[in-house]
């Protein structure tokens, strides 16, 4: 039976009530579909396993939250495409320090992953072979969309959850579906050419100092050759369709390794962790939990530390071919934020540190949006993007346009009533101009109508810090202090930072004037 045929709603009920049963149940159940998105969308790369690893412990800690259970499965993509992308954000922020690359360029795969070279050893057909390989010429966020649309041709997952997921429209998520897979019989084409025996004289000509690694560049520039080449393109026509060539693949499995250190995490049991990896990792599980007295001390140990779903955040060890290794994942208490709620200021003066580019309202000034943020009608403009202030179209928050000849409507939903926070009056809340407030909801923020609950109020409460550029601040969550409002893939998502500049300015907001108010 697969997930989509299987019930889990009242596994994650009883996990939100402290089930540790339930929620090793919900993780086992839910592993290989984690592992096979992780390790399809980043290759095979060396920190898919810590990426799985990190996915879960969000999962775990953000679990009680999680309004709707039936929404879990898309929920959880939802969580591990954020991770994959900050994997990335990370990678590319390393790459920038250690090395001088082409910003055209995408950093190229080290190898062929695992299945890859299992494929190339074993001469399966042609045609499955080049589909592995034309997936190395995706760019990555085409990876991550075919190991969603792969999921789906395996009956993993649906394209509503996928739209959920992606946080868009079920027909927007199918028009991105659609140019992956134009991007991937582009590849097919590419891959075929290349392989071709005589090879095209032409194409030898246009690949003259490519050093052999497939690149976004390279692949837009033999594109164009193979387009219009009737050469190239000779046995297009005969092709098996992608999906059918992705289902003759075997999933991945979840390797020994990782189920170890989930069970080591006090995440999985040795019973769920034997009914989420193949028979081989419940022997590699039952060294890792009862090997040496040293081992099983240490597992005692850690089991008392992860018993409760949230202390199991704080600490963990990995338990790797008989090693063991520590990380800490350190649960933040709440934020006493660096920037404080104040009265209204009086006029504002332009911040001299940034040029304003629109003709709209002015800036708080440096020196009290330094230390406070002005309470009353307020507007939140991108740091990043300029112009473009926070605004929402029906519940959900995001960035938008607005000038002087804007329409009132518009200009009132850039507007909002800032009071002091409804769970932390040194925090600020956010009120729109119909009487709903912002507030997060399963990681992203919209808005809703106060119900008087608790969870309403911490939801609705943010705590501001200095931003990237003088006079902006940061919105952490009261309730998720280690993560911040921040703008991407047309939202506002509750995100953790990745420590590069480009996060730091999607997650700035300049406080100005209202819009409404505006002359």
């Amino acid at each position: 039976m697969g997930l989509m045929d299987t019930d889990h709603a009242g596994l994650v009920v009883a996990a939100q009530a402290g089930d540790d049963r339930a929620r090793e149940k919900l993780i086992a159940a839910y592993l290989p579909l984690l592992y096979n998105i992780v390790g399809r969308a980043l290759s095979g790369h060396a920190d898919v396993d810590d990426v799985v690893q990190e996915t879960l412990l969000r999962v775990v800690r953000d679990l009680p939250a999680l309004r709707s259970p039936e929404s879990f499965r898309s929920w959880l993509v939802s969580i591990t495409l954020r991770q994959i992308n900050a994997h990335w954000q990370r990678q590319r922020a390393f790459a920038d320090r250690t090395t001088v690359i082409d910003e055209a360029l995408r950093i190229p795969d080290a190898g062929a992953e695992p299945e890859d070279a299992t494929i190339l050893r074993l001469h399966v057909s042609d045609e499955r072979r080049r589909v592995v390989e034309a997936r190395r010429w995706l760019d990555p966020d085409h990876r991550v969309l075919l190991s969603l649309w792969w999921q789906e041709c395996a009956g993993s997952l649906s394209r509503d959850d996928i739209a959920a997921a992606m946080g868009l429209t079920v027909a927007h998520a199918g028009v991105r579906l659609q140019r992956m897979r134009e991007q991937l019989e582009l590849s097919r084409t590419i891959v075929a050419a290349l392989e071709a025996d005589p090879r095209c004289p032409e194409l030898n000509e246009t690949v003259v100092g490519w050093d052999g690694l497939p690149a976004s560049v390279w692949r837009k520039r033999i594109a164009r050759h193979t387009r219009g080449c009737t050469v190239c393109t000779a046995t297009t026509s005969e092709r098996v369709p992608a999906e059918l060539l992705l289902l003759s693949l075997a999933p991945l499995a979840v390797p020994a390794g990782l189920i170890g250190a989930l069970a080591a995490k006090g995440l999985l049991s040795g019973t769920a962790a034997s009914a989420a990896g193949p028979a081989t990792a419940h022997v590699a599980l039952g060294s890792a939990t009862g090997g040496s007295g040293l081992h099983g001390s240490l597992i005692g140990k850690l089991h008392a530390v992860t018993a409760h779903q949230l202390m199991g955040l704080a600490t963990g060890a990995v338990l790797i071919a008989g090693t063991a290794t520590y990380a800490t994942w350190p649960e933040p208490v709440h934020r006493v934020p660096g920037v404080t709620a104040a009265p209204p200021v009086g006029d504002p003066t332009p911040s001299p540190s940034r040029t304003t580019t629109s003709a709209g309202p002015s800036p708080a000034s440096p020196s009290a949006a330094a230390s406070t943020v002005p309470l009353g009608a307020q507007s939140l403009e991108s740091v990043a993007d300029p112009a473009l202030y926070l605004t929402y179209a029906g519940d959900f928050a995001m960035l938008g346009r607005v000038s002087a000849s804007s329409g009132a409507q518009t200009r009132q939903r850039v507007t909002f009533t800032v009071i002091g926070g409804l769970a932390d009056t040194r925090c600020v809340t956010f009120r729109a101009a119909d009487g709903r407030y912002l507030r997060h909801r399963d990681l992203r923020l919209q808005l809703s109508t106060n119900d008087g609950s608790e969870l309403f109020r911490e939801d609705a409460t943010f705590c501001p810090s200095p931003g990237a550029v003088a006079g902006s601040v940061t919105l952490h969550a009261h309730n998720y202090p280690g993560s911040v409002l921040r703008h991407r893939d047309g939202g506002i998502w509750l995100d953790g930072s990745d420590g590069t500049r480009a996060f730091a300015g999607q997650a700035s907001f300049i406080m100005r004037r209202a819009w409404a108010s505006a002359p």
